[in-house]
């Protein structure tokens, strides 16, 4: 029974480690988003998102096809599901 517990001390130890891992990882992709976002306006590089897409997202949004606003918003930006979803979350509530 002692090593039992010794095992799940061990595996308990580890995923704390991994957590803390995965934690600093997100922190430093983030850093690196900003600092990329940085650069790009500075250098001129234009927004994906233009004034006509982002109406066209907010038509689909009020009409009831969040779906589609994250499907054509992951289109042209090339996001994952996560991040597109809290863009279209986010303009939902703009309104």
């Amino acid at each position: 029974m002692d090593n039992n517990a010794m095992w799940i001390m061990i595996e308990i130890f580890t995923l704390i480690i991994l957590l803390s891992i995965i934690s600093q990882l997100r922190n430093d992709i983030m850093r690196m988003k900003s600092t990329l976002d940085k650069i790009a306006k500075q250098v001129g590089i234009p927004d994906v998102v233009t004034k006509d897409v982002k109406d066209e997202l907010i038509t689909l949004i009020s009409e009831g096809n969040k779906i589609k606003a994250i499907k054509k918003y992951r289109t042209l930006t090339g996001l994952g599901l996560k991040e597109a979803k809290e863009y279209i979350d986010q303009l939902s509530t703009q309104k």
